[in-house]
């Protein structure tokens, strides 16, 4: 029998919510006040909150010294690249891993997931040295298949997981039909975790979008995101806050606008399987 829950249970769990939401979201509302400020405004002490002279002229001086669209266009290639290849290879990986028994599955999952626990920094040499040897140093190819690499565990395990809710009479059945592996994959299996497949995509492309170490280092301006752009910003004389601010803005509107409109989708996918 169910647990009833009382109306000041659910008002206080809303509250908290609300609290740990807007905790979460406060740097990114200051960024955006900040990028509206003066230079001055926005290192006064004590801090100026919304009573202040509101100027777009930041995002004019930004948009002048920086040509914001190609480092877009960068983000957009590089995030959405990574994601589709990485699809390409994380969907079959994940239906082998979910539906043909293995007694390794598991060691092979927490191998893959170890990758994640290694430092960046300690691959970076090699691979470095590897972009220069094959040209990719520079390229949105290069930096494509970093990104698809470094983030396919996650995406392996995501799929794994949402697979395995899949009951495998289903599949059974599909293949007594005269199915095989391709139409298994593609009519059956796919359809049917559609909710696991969007958020492990949308989840993708916001971890490739905001990644900043490879992209810092492995580019210097022909294929530099909108992380590089952000970072550009860092000058010996030192930081101008509201300009700053103006550029992280702008790299972050196109990714937070797609998290409002698809976050149904995201939640939906990151519960699917949660509650039978």
């Amino acid at each position: 029998m169910a647990r009833s829950v009382t109306t000041q249970r659910k008002s206080f769990n809303t509250l908290i919510a609300w609290i740990i939401g807007l905790l979460l979201f406060f740097p990114i509302l200051w960024t955006i006040l900040t990028s509206f400020k003066t230079e001055a405004q926005a290192i006064a002490d004590p801090p100026v909150w919304f009573f202040f002279d509101w100027t777009l002229e930041n995002y004019r001086v930004v948009q002048e010294r920086s040509n914001y669209s190609r480092f877009l266009w960068n983000s957009i290639i590089i995030a959405g690249g990574s994601t589709i290849l990485g699809m390409i290879i994380a969907i079959p990986a994940a239906w082998s891993m979910a539906f043909v028994p293995s007694r390794r599955t598991k060691d092979i999952l927490l191998w893959m997931l170890s990758t994640k626990m290694l430092p960046a920094v300690g691959v970076l040499y090699p691979i470095y040295l590897i972009f220069i040897q094959f040209g990719l140093l520079d390229t949105r190819v290069g930096l494509t298949i970093v990104l698809m690499l470094i983030n396919l565990p996650i995406m392996i395990w995501m799929l794994y997981t949402y697979f395995k809710e899949i009951p495998g009479e289903i599949l059974e059945a599909a293949r007594m039909d005269g199915a095989g592996l391709k139409e298994e994959i593609l009519y059956v299996l796919t359809p049917m975790a559609i909710p696991g497949i969007a958020s492990t995509i949308l989840l993708n492309i916001i971890l490739a979008w905001n990644e900043a170490f490879w992209t810092l280092n492995l580019t210097a301006a022909r294929a530099a995101p909108l992380t590089a752009f952000i970072a550009s910003y860092s000058s010996p004389e030192g930081l101008f806050y509201a300009k700053l601010s103006a550029a992280s803005t702008m790299a972050i509107a196109p990714i937070l606008i797609l998290g409002w409109f698809s976050q149904k989708q995201l939640v939906r996918g990151l519960t699917f399987g949660a509650v039978k």
